[in-house]
Parts: C-alpha cells; structure tokens; sequence
C-alpha cells in the first residue's frame, strides 16, 4: 500500500522502459516487507531530474545510459570508487545530500566470483565503454590481469592507459594468452542475434566465457562458447548482482538474492 511514508527509488535514463531493475527492486521490497517503491523515470533533462530528486526526497535511484557520465558533476559527493571509474549508476540521498557509487564493478566481480578464483587469472575484455571501465576497475581489485581490445582501437588504448593494463589489436587476439573471455560490447544483442564480437575458432582457448549481453538471455557467443566445452555466465547475473548491491547502499538491509534473481528471469521471460 503506497502511503505518505512510502520511500520513492527509481531509474534514471533514456530509454527506460525496458528496464529490469523495478521487477527486482520492487520484488525485493515486497519480500522484506518494505513501504518502498521503484519507478522508471524518463529523463528529458538531466540537471532538472537530479534537482527533482532533492525536491521530492527521492530516497535513491539507478543511473542508466546515457547518464552515467553526465550526472557526476550534478551530485554532492561521489565514492572513491566511482571516482576512479568516473561513472555513477546507483545515488543515494541522504538528507538531500545526493552521493553517487558505482556497484557495476560489483556485479561484474560477484558473477565471475561464482565461476572462478581471479587473483592470478588473465583476463580477455572486448569493448573499452563504460562497462568495460568497471569490468577491469573489479578485476584489478582482485588480483586479475586485464588485456582489452576494442574495434576502437585509439579508445581501446586510452583506457589502456587509463586503467594500467594491455591493449591489444583485434588482429592480435589469438596471441593473447588469456584464460576468461569477457564481452562488454552489445554485439549479439537483439535485433542482430547472430553478431558475435570475436572468431567462434578462437573461444575453445578459454575455459570460461562471460557475455554482459541478456537480451537473448543466450547469446550465439555463449551458444558458440558452450558447444566448445567452454563454462559461461549470462548477462543478468552482471545485472542482478550490482542490484543488490544497490539494495544494500539504500535500505542497509541485506539485499533478497533469490528473489531479485527470480523476479529478473521472469520479466525477462515474460518479453520473450
């Protein structure tokens, strides 16, 4: 029952209608018994939008593209984390003081974590945008090794420079000698099913394939990734886990995993 004590949380960006992020949040707050709700809101104009934020005490929202960027010089205080990343999905208002992090980082890493130890691994990034900036963020946390390539190849060597790590060639991928293939490009995502971001001869060299893409949940590079004996993460696993962690920045209650990540197949689910 939505009252005057209802906490208002939501989305920011353009398009959103698509999202996934108010079936998990809103999923998650009725599991706790929270008076919470989490709405879309299209955004025409960003500066207006954050100031609307203070204006109405929004208690918090997701940042999505194009924003991530864009909105940084419009809050009060950014996390060092999502300094370093120079890129914000998830603010939090705290008395109308309006902090931006960056829990990408965060999906990324607790979905391969699942998979695999990665202090030590090397690790195969394709794309140089701003997922791939969070990606390499949470690998080098860990321990990992990061070589990226991009069809850009200037943007791809200056996050190189940015991040400290490798840059490579797309004509060089079969000397790399990494073991974990990530895709953070949105080659394979619907409507171009059959796109696939590198040569299908070459993922029998990894042991494990990650595809940020879920729309197709199963992407050809997975289906082409599997059929070599490969393991391999979907992207909603990305997806849900930086959910919760944005959860948890919110409500400082333990985010419903099970919950957040059935309600996010099913809508998933329900499109297809």
């Amino acid at each position: 029952m939505i009252n005057g004590h209802t906490k208002i949380y939501g989305i920011l960006g353009r398009p959103v209608s698509h999202s996934l992020s108010p079936a998990m949040h809103n999923a998650a707050f009725r599991e706790l018994g929270l008076n919470a709700v989490y709405v879309p809101f299209p955004v025409t104009d960003l500066a207006q939008a954050v100031a609307g934020l203070r204006g109405l005490a929004i208690a918090g929202v997701s940042v999505t593209i194009p924003f991530k960027e864009e909105i940084i010089p419009l809050l009060d205080e950014l996390d060092p984390q999502a300094a370093r990343m120079a890129a914000v999905n998830t603010v939090v208002n705290r008395d109308g003081r309006l902090i931006g992090y960056n829990t990408d980082w965060i999906g990324a890493v607790t979905a391969l974590k699942a998979q695999t130890g990665m202090a030590g691994e090397h690790f195969l990034l394709l794309g140089a945008g701003g997922a791939a900036r969070a990606i390499a963020f949470g690998i080098l946390k860990n321990g990992g090794r990061v070589t990226l390539t991009d069809l850009d190849a200037k943007r791809a060597e200056n996050l190189a420079v940015e991040m400290g790590v490798e840059a490579i060639p797309l004509n060089a991928l079969e000397q790399c000698p990494a073991s974990i293939l990530i895709n953070a490009t949105p080659v394979g995502m619907a409507p171009d099913l059959e796109g696939l971001p590198i040569d299908p001869d070459l993922l029998g060299r990894f042991t494990l394939v990650m595809d940020i893409v879920y729309r197709p949940l199963l992407t050809r590079l997975l289906r082409e990734a599997q059929a070599r004996g490969c393991r391999t993460i979907d992207g909603l696993q990305m997806l849900i886990h930086q959910a919760t962690a944005q959860f948890e920045l919110w409500t400082g209650q333990s985010a419903p995993l099970e919950t957040m990540s059935r309600a996010a197949y099913a809508a998933l689910g329900e499109e297809g």
